[in-house]
């Protein structure tokens, strides 16, 4: 299946992520929130949209592979989601709002790729059955 390696990238993203915040939950220890403290802030922020993100758009890019897509369009749809939360991690630690924004735009078009995709490809005459 080849939206197992995206989803194994993916869960390599997370992990760094979340790693990154207990490393500066420790160093300035803190425990709950942020503690004013901007990057604990920032990384927690990385680590919490890479969340809201990750879990649907793998969620679509397995449905399209269930549903029939064609390995190209799996990896296409697969590496932007992939390179869009990387944008958008390198532009939020570094502040460059045209990182963030280029990152949010490319995870937010392979979204709508694999619903259209998945749309395109749903096997509708199982969908409308009513045995």
């Amino acid at each position: 299946m080849v939206c197992a390696l995206y989803a194994v990238i993916a869960a390599l993203l997370l992990i760094k992520f979340s790693f990154d915040v207990s490393r500066l939950r420790m160093q300035y220890r803190v425990s709950v929130g942020d503690g004013g403290f901007s990057e604990l802030q920032s990384a927690i922020r990385i680590h919490a949209n890479a969340v809201e993100y990750i879990p649907i758009g793998l969620l679509l890019l397995l449905f399209m592979e269930m549903n029939g897509a064609q390995a190209w369009m799996i990896h296409v749809c697969g590496i932007l989601l992939l390179v869009g939360r990387l944008m958008h991690y390198y532009g939020y630690h570094h502040r460059l709002m045209r990182w963030r924004r280029s990152g949010m735009s490319a995870t937010w078009i392979s979204l709508m790729l694999m619903v259209l995709a998945n749309l395109w490809y749903m096997p509708w005459e199982l969908v409308f059955s009513f045995y």
